[in-house]
């Protein structure tokens, strides 16, 4: 993204950080751990000919600002909820992703009157077992949160610096690592990396993130808001055995298959996400 798409806003005593391109409908693109607007830089072009695209940064991640906050889910949605209403976000589509697909899709089930349609890609839903996890993904993640997990996210920066790379197929270029560097420099600055794979809601843990995504996952599942749904092979949240159950049980629901890919599926599959996305939307009512 170039420097003068970049704008703020206040929310809650802070300034959170936006992408802004092109006009038209509003099309919310929100990033997960441990990203940033960046996340979406090669996806927009296709869409911005199209629709008013803004892509911000959550608090304490991205060009935002890094409020002494505890940075929890429900800190996140707190803060996430103040800045749809100061965008004054009406009828938008959301297009969501890994921690920004469990705060879109909470929020989506409050306000479904504004939501005009909603593109998924490795999202958050509750995951019923540890044993619903990769063994290597398990491994790692119970590490995160146990009492060795802030030396590892916060001292060693493991999540930049091992996860996000490891969950791409092709290479990030140093141009591109130093972007995601840049919001986590400083420990101080690396909570919410942190806060976020301790509160994945996995086997009824934490009690109150689980809560918030089965109410999310059962109205998901109920709506007849119209659908973008990708999946990647073998993927991360959505393995091809959950995107089969997916793809059978979603209403009103377009399913793509990019192929092979991770997680951060923009980084290997941007164009050809942005071109469905662009697609899709001219085929909305």
């Amino acid at each position: 993204m170039t420097p003068n798409q970049y704008k703020s806003i206040e929310v809650l005593g802070s300034q959170m950080a936006y992408v802004e391109a092109g006009s038209g409908p509003a099309v919310l693109f929100q990033h997960g751990n441990p990203t940033s607007s960046y996340l979406w830089r090669n996806v927009i072009p296709h869409v911005a000919p199209h629709a008013r695209c803004i892509a911000p940064d959550l608090i304490g991640m991205g060009r935002s600002d890094k409020p002494e906050i505890s940075y929890t889910v429900e800190e996140q949605a707190r803060y996430f909820d103040a800045l749809l209403d100061a965008l004054n976000l009406q009828d938008v589509v959301l297009v969501l992703h890994d921690w920004g697909s469990a705060l879109g899709l909470d929020w989506a089930r409050r306000h479904e009157e504004r939501v005009r349609g909603l593109v998924l890609m490795e999202f958050m839903l509750p995951i019923p077992t540890w044993r619903d996890i990769d063994p290597q993904g398990a491994a790692t993640f119970k590490e995160f949160r146990s009492a060795n997990g802030r030396k590892l996210l916060i001292d060693e920066n493991r999540f930049i610096e091992q996860v996000l790379p490891a969950s791409i197929l092709r290479k990030l270029t140093d141009e591109e690592m130093a972007a995601y560097r840049a919001p986590f420099l400083e420990p101080s600055s690396r909570e919410p990396v942190y806060r976020f794979p301790n509160e994945i809601p996995i086997a009824g843990e934490p009690v109150n993130v689980w809560a918030m995504a089965e109410a999310y996952q059962a109205w998901l599942l109920e709506t007849h808001i119209p659908k973008l749904f990708f999946s990647v092979d073998p993927g991360a949240l959505i393995p091809p055995k959950r995107a089969a159950w997916l793809r059978e049980r979603l209403k009103e629901c377009t399913a793509v298959d990019l192929g092979p890919g991770r997680h951060y599926v923009q980084e290997d599959h941007a164009d050809a996400i942005g071109q469905q996305i662009a697609a899709w939307l001219s085929r909305l009512n």
